[in-house]
């Protein structure tokens, strides 16, 4: 079969399903926007990045413009592989970029399989949770235009959706759920696997500071240190927690830099802004900022972790809480939809309150001080893992929804004595 995959950020989140389309002998284009990164037997084409407009845009219609931006560049990019001979059996991308929504003037009738990530809302979701940080009355509209790709996208013909947890879909109009598959993502059971009975309890740092078998250690990870990952609760709770536990040290990996919600409004970061609200509360020494971390270093630390911390509010679920689960953490969850639907209370995790420090403190060190309760999560983390996280099943999933939907079988085929050479395809 031939395959045309879509997103900004060759290859986003389609890297393993990608791997697993080409081992099986499948013709694979890729289109994106230009970047370095490279995968065996893909044709990457990349299409011309929007810029923004010389018109004045209003300030909630901007998203908007880059995204029809983006499908026109798209759509300029197929039109020009479909003039070389490529008609592609099934169309897979993100739907939150815009790209895919030009694609159905320019292969007519074929399938287009969106990812449906999110679909904002003004009421139960992540807009007002926080009432630390509320939302200007102004920027209300904001968030309603936000959707304008996503009802768009569900409005294009020969459009199915997939989306990976019960949580996701639920944020979408009941009337679109017929339209959108969950198909739940996976891990590497194999990567992301317990550290052996006898693994070594040392560890040391990218700090260079040697964690010993004596230390108890507390892993906090995001992509961004923000409030929307709870970072702010989690720093309030270190003074109670550190104090308790004299043995105790924590690790915070995560980028200082913009996220998912707004900056301060002072122009600094989140990271400055908390730690100078908790300047002298806590001991620095015990608390390491490590940054983004290789992904070796990641594992390591959740292998090593004691206590490990994921909160979020009412959104999208990271990766990093099903990387902890298949690895078999004992994971302090928030108590937030998202972290539910994986965490089980004294099952696969303990939840606590999103908005109060004290009670994340409380669990962390209820965890520290009963080895048979962490011990107990840490089994059903993982049991959890093996039974609904499982990539090579996630994979096998996809594959037979691809299959449903193109009416064509994924087996590989025997590759011919002779095949006649291909068309080069520009990138």
């Amino acid at each position: 079969m031939r395959f045309l995959f879509v997103h900004q950020n060759f290859p986003g989140q389609y890297l393993h399903i990608v791997s697993y389309l080409t081992k099986r002998q499948h013709d694979v284009a890729f289109l994106s926007e230009p970047n370095t990164n490279f995968m065996a037997n893909v044709r990457k084409i990349s299409y011309v990045s929007p810029r923004a407009s010389d018109v004045r845009i209003h300030e909630h219609a901007r998203e908007f413009e880059v995204a029809v931006r983006r499908a026109e560049a798209a759509a300029n990019a197929a039109r020009q592989i479909k003039a070389l001979g490529f008609q592609p059996d099934i169309i897979i991308g993100h739907h939150g970029w815009g790209e895919l929504l030009n694609l159905q003037d320019v292969f007519p009738g074929v399938p287009i399989l969106g990812y449906f990530e999110f679909f904002y809302s003004l009421v139960g979701q992540d807009v007002h949770f926080d009432p630390e940080f509320p939302l200007d009355q102004k920027r209300l509209p904001m968030v309603r235009s936000k959707n304008a790709v996503n009802l768009l996208a569900l409005n294009m013909t020969e459009t199915f959706g997939q989306t990976p947890t019960s949580w996701q879909l639920s944020t979408y109009p009941a009337w679109a759920h017929p339209r959108i598959h969950l198909l739940p993502e996976g891990v590497d059971l194999a990567t992301c696997s317990p550290a052996a009975p006898r693994a070594s309890r040392r560890l040391t740092l990218p700090d260079g500071f040697r964690i010993e078998p004596r230390h108890k250690l507390v892993t906090y990870m995001a992509r961004n240190l923000e409030p929307y990952r709870g970072f702010h609760i989690m720093l309030r709770a270190l003074p109670a927690l550190l104090a308790a536990r004299p043995d105790l040290h924590v690790t915070i990996v995560g980028d200082d830099k913009p996220g998912y919600g707004a900056l301060p409004e002072d122009g600094s970061t989140w990271k400055e802004t908390f730690l100078k609200e908790m300047e002298g509360k806590f001991d620095r020494e015990r608390v390491h900022f490590l940054g983004q971390v290789p992904y070796e270093t990641h594992i390591a630390l959740l292998r090593r972790s004691d206590a490990h911390v994921y909160f979020t509010y009412p959104f999208v679920a990271s990766w990093s809480l099903r990387e902890a689960m298949a690895i078999g953490c004992a994971i302090i969850g928030s108590d937030t939809q998202p972290v539910r639907e994986f965490i089980t209370h004294e099952e696969t995790g303990l939840l606590a309150p999103f908005l109060e420090p004290g009670r994340l403190a409380d669990s962390i060190l209820r965890l520290i001080e009963e080895p048979k309760l962490a011990q107990k999560l840490r089994v059903g983390a993982r049991a959890y893992a093996e039974a609904h996280l499982d990539r090579e099943a996630y994979l096998d999933a996809y594959a037979t929804l691809i299959e449903t939907l193109t009416g064509q079988s994924l087996a590989p085929e025997r590759e011919p004595e002779s095949r006649p050479a291909k068309r080069r395809l520009k990138t």
